[in-house]
């Protein structure tokens, strides 16, 4: 380098450091794409979008050509930094330029471009990816042979490269979506959290308790049926004989209607248009369910346990409206109507809620592996009939029975635990 002018080599340092920047920066612009963002943007045919797709196909390929583009390029620059500080202070030189190169590499060469390209990596990948692309057809037998021996040396150690698997889990999912922000509106949030959310409630989660269920029992007198069929609050009416396990069928209201109608309102005409009752398994999961309803075109179910006995009723609706909240239409009371906030404090709860309301309104974390409401809470804790004036303990909160009714909690009021302060 001797014959080469000290402005040439100034000129080259200059343009080394450059073409360093270029690719410190292009590696963090890769890397640092939103693979989702990429993809749509390739089924767009983006044509920067799908180089870099092609590219990061083989990420360690890619991270090969950009190491040896660097490193050259580093090594060269500190020759030429080398021999321009001798020319110009001697020996004393070469302990400068290792110092001053050093601070200039990292400072322009290294945080500044990989800095800016974390801040706008598709500004800098897509255009970055011409040139490598071109490097990548030029030096391929360099890349492949490099990334040869370092997968033999990563074999070695018993690890084996696998491209990135960038599906998401269902957590990190919900972490996505309540991190959307202004993106999706908070409305829209709730009900993707909500469907994400179905493969974790089971049926007997949401279902209507089987004490609960709105039943005609059809071995009754024909005047107390007619009663109650033109009073029920439901479209669809579960018949049973003398007991709910010995179920007949759903009659729909509208074809009761249309008997009546017709001067044709007798039980044996009743009992003709009586549906087949679809029969739910305990367990099941209201995303495996939602499915099972739309597959068997049915809208209602009882669910059943393992040995056949009816422990509530099901239907479409209460699935949709885990995902969407309540309907407007709907006659059930809502969990506001359900908790009546105390001016002492605390809440006065009935205790046919489902706990999973009451969680959701409390913002209370429950363990719901066998109880559903909160009676089955109660009875799980007490171990025997409740009575009033009862109390448990559970996750800092007081419960105490307030009202009982037919051996169940009608009742109780819930509040905080006051906290207990160390004594000095």
């Amino acid at each position: 380098m001797d014959s080469i002018s000290t402005n040439a080599l100034l000129i080259s340092l200059v343009v080394l450091l450059v073409i360093s920047a270029f690719f410190s920066g292009s590696e963090t612009g890769m890397m640092s794409l939103n693979r989702y963002k990429l993809r749509h943007l390739v089924k767009s045919k983006h044509k920067g979008a799908m180089r870099v797709e092609a590219l990061l196909s083989r990420p360690d390929r890619l991270i090969g050509l950009i190491l040896i583009g660097n490193n050259l390029v580093n090594i060269l620059a500190s020759s030429i930094a080398t021999v321009l500080a001798i020319r110009l202070f001697g020996d004393l030189g070469i302990a400068l330029a290792t110092a001053g190169l050093t601070i200039v590499i990292l400072i322009f060469s290294e945080v500044t471009p990989k800095t800016l390209a974390a801040m706008y990596p598709e500004k800098v990948a897509y255009p970055a990816s011409i040139i490598l692309k071109g490097l990548m057809f030029l030096l391929y037998p360099l890349v492949w042979s490099l990334n040869g021996l370092t997968n033999a040396v990563l074999a070695m150690l018993g690890i084996q490269v696998k491209n990135k698997d960038d599906t998401l889990s269902t957590e990190e999912l919900r972490t996505v979506v309540n991190e959307a922000g202004a993106l999706i509106p908070r409305r829209n949030q709730e009900m993707l959290l909500g469907i994400l959310d179905l493969s974790k409630v089971t049926v007997e989660e949401i279902m209507v308790p089987r004490n609960e269920i709105y039943a005609i029992n059809i071995n009754d007198e024909w005047k107390t049926i007619l009663r109650q069929l033109t009073n029920t609050p439901h479209t669809k009416v579960l018949l049973y004989r003398d007991s709910l396990d010995d179920a007949v069928g759903f009659v729909h209201a509208r074809e009761a209607l249309r008997l009546l109608a017709k001067d044709q309102f007798n039980k044996a005409a009743l009992l003709r248009t009586v549906r087949e009752v679809y029969y739910i398994p305990e367990g099941t999961a209201l995303s495996v369910q939602l499915v099972k309803f739309q597959r068997n075109k049915e809208r209602i179910g009882l669910v059943v346990d393992e040995y056949g006995d009816i422990r509530g009723l099901t239907t479409l609706d209460d699935i949709l409206e885990e995902i969407v909240g309540d309907f407007t239409t709907s006659l059930a009371p809502s969990p506001s109507e359900e908790i009546q906030p105390l001016p002492e404090g605390g809440y006065l709860v009935e205790g046919g809620i489902h706990l999973r309301e009451l969680a959701k309104e409390l913002g209370w974390e429950l363990n719901m592996e066998g109880a559903v409401t909160l009676n089955g809470l109660i009875l799980e804790y007490l171990q025997e009939l409740p009575k009033p004036g009862d109390k448990i303990e559970l996750d800092q909160r007081l419960i105490e029975i307030l009202a009982v009714e037919n051996n169940m909690v009608k009742q109780a009021r819930i509040s905080d635990l006051p906290t207990q302060e160390n004594d000095a």
